[in-house]
This record gives structure tokens, C-alpha cells and sequence, in this order.
């Protein structure tokens, strides 16, 4: 579809604005409604909402987004490698970084920084050259990446059989029952919102996590955490399951318990979770590596500003 300008027909003046753009560009109307929402979509010039009623002689103009990238491309963007030899390497991937291109964020990722890193040539159709493995946006710590497909066959199987061993720390709010446990809730998709995970999926899948509690005080506490599976949020489905879910998660928390943490903390600005540790197998010389990611400043800073109120 090209840049339309389409002029409002009589029979269509008072309309909604998402059921005549609907009508005139020949799409659905949740499309239609898509491309408003997004700025696509103008009248005279201007922005409306999708509910906007068209007037007689206004003039609507369509700029539909562009195609979606088949291809991610590299870009100058700097990483914090924590190792790297001739098969794989280690990330610390700093929080808001989306680890390949993805609808919402084709730009900007972990994957276009290491093709400008490496100076890979990418093979058509390619977004996620070398991912083993994946952390959520605003999830910092330790990603391993494939530099060959050898390497990344052998990641891919242990991640695969479990053999990989992951370590995370959070900062939840609240008291957990037990200074040791295991979570082992099954999930799967929400069955209303899209965008989450649940334990009440109706069709889920096995996961368990272990958990240690390192500091707390009776508002909130600092854990170790091990996800023995690897399912899409998994560790923010179980603690939020558990009702303590991590500071700062927009997704799973919940503004009510918010209000149980301290002033200083109350605002933190993403889910505080860092995965701080993994080991594995090295694919070519079969060693065990174990490789540790430092806090981010924020995640840092959030610990110092608690360190006065463990018990």
C-alpha cells in the first residue's frame, strides 16, 4: 500500500474515523485502527483518535508503516563483553536493550550490535544470528552468544536438555515463607491478555524455579533465583504467583503491594531482575565455564539504598 489521500464521501460523513479508513483503504478495521493509533493515519494534516467522527470535504491521508526488516543490519552500538573466544561470547546486557529485532524494535538490538562488533555477514531472512538463548528488555545480566553454527548447535542442545545452569537475583516485595523453596507452578500463555503469562493458561507447559532469599526485612526482599526451565517470563509469573512478584514490574506487579515498599524504592523503573550468573559446557573443549555479570548502576543503586533496612 502507497501514501493514500482520500476525500470523505458523502454517505461516510459522520462516521467513525477507523470505519471509513477502513472502508476506503480496503483493510480491517483493527488494521485501520492500528494505523491511527500509530500516527499512519491523518485528517487535514492532523492526528485523530480512531473514534473521531469525519467531517464533509476533510481529507484523509493513509502512510501505512513500512515493510518489517527480513534482515537485521548492523549498527555502531557499544557492548560490555564479559568473554569471548573463537566459538561464543558472554554479554552484559544492559536493562531497555532488546536482545534481536522484533516487531516494535527492529533497531537497536543486542543482535545489531554484534553484527557491527564482529563484522558478520548476514544471510537473508536472518534476526537473530548467534542467539542462544534471550533476556527481556528490561532484564540485565549475562547473555551467551553463538559465533559459529558448530557452537551454536551445542548451546542450543544444552539450553534444550537443561544443562545450563542460570542464576538470576531480584529485589520482590514482601516476606517470603521460606528463606529456601521451589516454585513449580505450570505456565503458558494469559487467556485474556496476549502479552502475559499465567498459571491459569489453558494449555501450559512444566516449569519450576528455585529460590534463596539473601536479605529481607518485612517489606521486601533480595533473592538468588534458578530457573531449572526456561519458559517466557517465567521467574516473574512465579514470584508474582507467589504474591511477591519483583519492584518495578509493570506486567506482573501490582500497584497495591507497591504501596508496601519503601518511599525510595516505590518507583523503581523496570522489573529488578539481573541474571547474574551461567555455567555451561564450552561446545569445543568441553570445560565447564562459569561466567558472572556485575550489576547495572540502577540495580546497584537499588541495593545500596536497602542495604540499611535488611534484618
Amino acid at each position: 500500500m502507497t501514501v493514500q489521500h482520500l476525500q470523505i464521501p458523502l454517505t461516510q460523513v459522520g462516521q467513525r474515523l477507523d470505519l471509513v479508513v477502513a472502508s476506503l483503504a480496503e483493510i480491517s478495521r483493527s488494521q485501520a485502527k492500528l494505523f491511527i493509533r500509530r500516527g499512519h493515519v491523518l485528517v487535514d494534516g492532523t492526528p485523530q483518535k480512531a473514534s473521531y467522527p469525519v467531517r464533509s470535504g476533510e481529507v484523509i491521508e493513509i502512510s501505512p508503516p513500512l515493510s518489517p526488516p527480513t534482515t537485521a543490519t548492523p549498527e555502531d552500538i557499544p557492548l560490555d563483553i564479559l568473554y569471548e573466544d573463537d566459538s561464543l561470547a558472554a554479554i552484559n546486557k544492559p536493562p531497555g536493550m532488546v536482545v534481536h529485532p522484533a516487531p516494535g524494535q527492529w533497531q537497536g538490538t543486542v543482535v545489531n550490535a554484534l553484527l557491527a562488533y564482529w563484522r558478520w555477514h548476514v544471510e537473508e531472512a536472518s534476526l537473530r544470528p548467534g542467539i542462544v538463548h534471550r533476556l527481556d528488555k528490561d532484564t540485565s545480566g549475562v547473555l551467551l552468544v553463538a559465533k559459529n553454527q558448530t557452537a551454536l548447535e551445542a548451546l542450543a542442545e544444552q539450553f534444550k536438555s537443561r544443562q545450563v545452569r542460570k542464576t538470576y537475583r531480584a529485589v520482590v516485595v514482601g516476606c517470603l515463607p521460606q528463606r529456601k523453596g521451589e516454585i513449580a507452578f505450570p505456565i503458558g500463555r494469559h487467556p485474556q491478555d496476549r502479552k502475559k503469562m499465567s498459571i491459569h493458561a489453558r494449555k501450559s507447559r512444566p516449569a519450576v524455579s528455585r529460590y534463596e532469599v539473601l536479605e529481607s526485612c518485612r517489606s521486601v526482599s533480595f533473592v538468588q533465583l534458578f530457573p531449572k526451565t526456561g519458559r517466557t517470563h517465567q521467574l516473574r509469573v512465579h514470584l508474582a504467583a507467589l504474591n511477591h512478584p519483583i519492584i518495578g514490574d509493570g506486567l506482573y506487579g501490582s500497584r497495591r503491594m507497591e504501596k508496601m515498599l519503601p518511599s525510595e524504592i516505590r518507583h523503581f523503573p523496570r522489573q529488578a531482575l539481573h541474571a547474574q550468573a551461567i555455567e555451561f559446557m564450552h561446545p569445543q573443549d568441553r570445560t565447564v565455564v562459569t561466567i558472572q555479570a556485575p550489576y547495572p548502576a540502577d540495580f546497584a543503586g537499588l541495593l545500596l539504598e536497602l542495604s540499611s533496612v535488611w534484618e
